[in-house]
């Protein structure tokens, strides 16, 4: 159906606008009218690939402005503030235009007559599956304003790992970058003056003399190859990651790297298990929850698993023993859900294992840290140190000749 763009006035007297579809321009302002706006322009929007190309700069949806978002609607809600007065208050406080957009744009759908889980479907770059799953069984069970405070601890928590795994695969990036860029300005800037010393010895280099300077020189003549080649790269495997085989394989050995691949896995239990408990404490049903999970897993072969366990469980079988099939969750993790499950605390019981899982990250976040220093220490050492000795090579050739 085509899309209209509109100006007007709301119900409260404030400026409102954005796009709305409709079978044609009468339908549209008919959907306008029961949303309470007074329109004065409106026009059929075409697909503008310069709209697209608009949409690049626009800021997109934070953790933050969802945590925000979420504590401020539920005090609103939990005071017994309308769901549409509480929504027009927040948008009139809201700084990031593109949320604020969001916002009135659920105002204007719940005034329609909308519930709020299906009209927050429909803005997929700000509230994911996890969070419109939270919302409708909160609204089904009459407890909103207790599931967005629960939702927002959950963005708080989940975001607070993801920065502490990101922190641990930032910190080895940066310093390899720095060690290549320094390697790279003296094979560039400072061996090409060494090369025209040795010419003037008249006799043969010693061979790591020779390499690194035949190095040098391919580095100076063909840079217009391997500049290139970082952007290159990046650009074949974002394209690659699109294909669910490709991405799969990566994520599978990305799990099996030594030390990365140990963090990865914990980070991805502590998710699962978070985001399990989340659901189940929130009136979603079982096989929902474990749909919505595989969704947010964040890794295909963990979303895999997941979704192996979710069909045998709808053929009768209790959690742990598929989840203990698929091989991807630790002994420890199977057990206490086995347990959780018995005794019909389940909930309670994958809240605890994420909170094990959680300070795992953080130990072995702190670890990998302390280990990369001297690792990278010694790397550099031994880079310079072997562009520095290939160098002095010919001079200690020469010296012994004169001697």
């Amino acid at each position: 159906m085509p899309k209209f763009a509109y100006k007007g006035k709301s119900a409260t007297g404030g400026t409102a606008d954005g796009f709305v579809v409709a079978a044609d321009i009468n339908a549209a302002k008919s959907l306008l009218r029961t949303q309470k706006v007074t329109v004065s322009e409106i026009a059929e929007k075409g697909d503008n690939p310069l709209d697209k190309f608009k949409t690049l700069f626009e800021p997109k949806v934070t953790s933050k402005d969802l945590v925000l978002f979420s504590r401020q609607l539920s005090t609103l809600v939990g005071a017994g503030v309308p769901l549409v007065q509480g929504l027009t208050i927040l948008g009139e406080q809201i700084e990031n235009p593109t949320f604020k957009k969001v916002v009135v744009g659920l105002r204007m759908d719940i005034e329609a007559g909308m519930g709020i889980a299906d009209t927050m479907k429909k803005y997929p770059n700000a509230f994911d599956n996890l969070y419109v799953s939270m919302i409708r069984a909160g609204e089904l069970g009459g407890i909103l304003d207790t599931i967005l405070d629960r939702l927002s601890g959950y963005l708080e928590a989940s975001e607070e790992l993801k920065g502490k795994v990101k922190s641990a695969m930032m910190y080895p990036i940066v310093v390899l970058t720095i060690a290549i860029s320094i390697t790279w300005f003296l094979l560039i800037f400072i061996i090409p003056k060494f090369k025209e010393m040795f010419s003037s010895f008249g006799k043969e280099l010693p061979a790591p003399t020779q390499m690194l300077l035949d190095l040098s020189e391919f580095l100076q003549v063909y840079w217009y190859i391997y500049i290139p080649l970082p952007v290159i790269f990046f650009i074949g495997m974002k394209q690659a990651m699109k294909k669910r085989p490709v991405a799969r394989k990566v994520d599978e050995l990305l799990l099996k790297l030594p030390v990365f691949g140990v963090i990865l896995k914990k980070t991805s239990v502590a998710k699962f298990t978070r985001t399990f408990s989340t659901l189940i404490k929130a009136g979603v049903p079982i096989l929902q929850a474990l749909d919505t999970v595989s969704q947010t897993a964040g890794n295909i072969v963990v979303e895999e698993a997941v979704l192996t366990a979710k069909s045998a469980i709808r053929e009768g079988e209790r959690i742990a023993k598929p989840l203990a099939a698929c091989g991807v969750f630790p002994t420890m993790v199977v057990s206490m859900i086995s347990i959780g499950e018995e005794t019909g605390n389940l909930d309670a019981m994958l809240s605890k294992i994420a909170d094990f899982y959680e300070s795992e990250v953080d130990a072995a976040v702190e670890g990998l840290t302390s280990m990369i220093e001297p690792l990278v220490i010694v790397f550099m050492g031994l880079v310079i140190g072997t562009i520095v000795v290939a160098m002095f090579l010919p001079m200690f050739s020469m010296s012994e000749g004169v001697g």
